[in-house]
């Protein structure tokens, strides 16, 4: 079983703690310099926590909800030992977005001392790619499917592996990455450092603890599902029809960056054309889009050159976007854990944030397993042009009766001619 260490301090879960220091947890004086230079000035619980057993050189298992600084967590204790041995550090990450992201944080260290980086990812091409392993990075960045990829071309050897970060470890396992995975990690070198970083601990996480890490430490700041305390929630009631008129309405309201969510791809880009219709700037990112599009989406929307970015589930981990005003979550998501990885990517760097949901009638009970995980109730919020709406208690039992007519037909009654079955709006 993993040690565990726990937030016991009375500060917020991702919050700055004034009176720490990254002075006194171990990391060298050179990485301090860095430090200092990219302005960061006091470590976030996760990294207060994690980096010292790290640099000792211990394996880690990290909880933290979003926007918490994992990322640092990782780096400043890679790069540290890696300045003090031979052998190479991997990372896997689940998307494309948050493995650049990974990358560009390690860039800002790794040159100090003489390290390369690669960054292996899907929809960019592989002879960039090899050209990068060929100059023996010390660091590799890389989604599992891309990484496979080039150990089946004998383009990167795991043998030199000797420190492992499996980060966003729960959004791998979403995704399916699992058999990846495991086969990445029959691979590797038993003799080696691993760190896991996740928001959430599904069981599947401790069974990779027990089976592939050495007696971790496990540090766990926030419980599973906690949300960023800064952002400030509310939820809207709303007919499906009436979802673009009160999005209109709010885009009117707020000025700054928003992070727009859809459950769909198609849906993402119907929204976000009609948001352009309305008279403002917007971008979509999605798997549908090649991976030039979705950086010049990234890009544009850090910049500001669009006022509203258009994502589905696969960036609710991948955007690192200081100063984001508003996420809305336009269609709840399937998944209520994503629903905590959604609202995170407002609020960050301890600043304010709001997050705004949408929920049409017949979805009390997804509303409900939100309000469980997070241990809040949403404020339900009235909008004076919209019309408000209620949660229909009555729909689960009408869209169970519905589902039953459509694949074994209406029942039959000798007494009653054979009616057609009808179905809720959202089929």
């Amino acid at each position: 079983m993993p040690h565990r260490l726990t937030n016991n301090n009375n500060s917020a879960p991702g919050n700055v703690v004034p009176e720490r220091s990254f002075y006194g947890l171990g990391i060298a004086p050179r990485i301090l310099d860095i430090l200092v230079h990219i302005k960061f000035k006091t470590p976030t619980p996760i990294q207060f926590k994690a980096i010292p057993p790290a640099i000792e050189g211990k394996d880690v298992i990290g909880i933290a909800q979003t926007g918490t600084g994992k990322t640092h967590a990782f780096a400043i204790p890679m790069v540290q030992r890696l300045a003090q041995k031979k052998g190479v550090g991997l990372v896997l990450a689940p998307t494309r977005e948050l493995a650049i992201q990974i990358d560009e944080a390690f860039m800002k260290m790794a040159p100090a001392f003489g390290m390369k980086t690669a960054c292996l990812i899907g929809g960019a091409p592989m002879f960039g790619q090899v050209q990068a392993l060929r100059k023996n990075p010390r660091i590799v960045i890389a989604t599992p499917g891309r990484l496979i990829d080039h150990m089946s071309r004998w383009n990167f050897l795991t043998e030199y592996v000797t420190m492992l970060v499996l980060d966003e470890a729960d959004r791998m396992l979403d995704m399916g990455f699992a058999p990846q995975i495991a086969q990445i990690l029959k691979f590797l070198p038993k003799d080696r450092q691993t760190m896991l970083f996740s928001a959430t601990i599904p069981k599947e996480i401790m069974e990779i603890a027990s089976k592939y890490m050495k007696l971790p430490v496990s540090i766990e700041v926030a419980p599973s599902g906690t949300t960023v305390e800064r952002v400030t929630q509310e939820l809207f009631i709303v007919k499906r029809e009436a979802k673009p008129r009160l999005l209109g309405k709010l885009l009117a309201q707020y000025h700054g960056s928003i992070l727009l969510f859809s459950r769909t791809k198609h849906n993402a880009r119907n929204i976000m054309m009609a948001i352009r219709k309305m008279g403002y700037s917007a971008a979509e990112i999605h798997s549908n889009r090649s991976l030039g599009q979705r950086r010049e989406a990234l890009e544009g929307f850090k910049s500001g050159r669009y006022k509203v970015l258009v994502a589905t589930d696969i960036a609710s981990r991948g955007i690192d976007v200081i100063g984001i005003e508003l996420v809305i979550n336009y269609d709840l998501p399937e998944d209520s854990e994503n629903y905590v990885h959604r609202i995170g990517r407002t609020a960050r760097a301890g600043s304010q944030g709001h997050a705004i949901s949408f929920a049409t009638p017949d979805q009390s009970r997804d509303v409900r397993e939100i309000e469980k995980l997070i241990r809040l109730t949403l404020t339900v919020a009235k909008h004076p042009e919209v019309p408000s709406e209620k949660f229909d208690e009555s729909a689960k039992g009408r869209a169970r009766r519905d589902f039953k007519q459509r694949f074994h037909g209406p029942r039959r009654n000798k007494f009653r001619p054979q009616q057609k079955p009808t179905y809720p709006a959202y089929r």
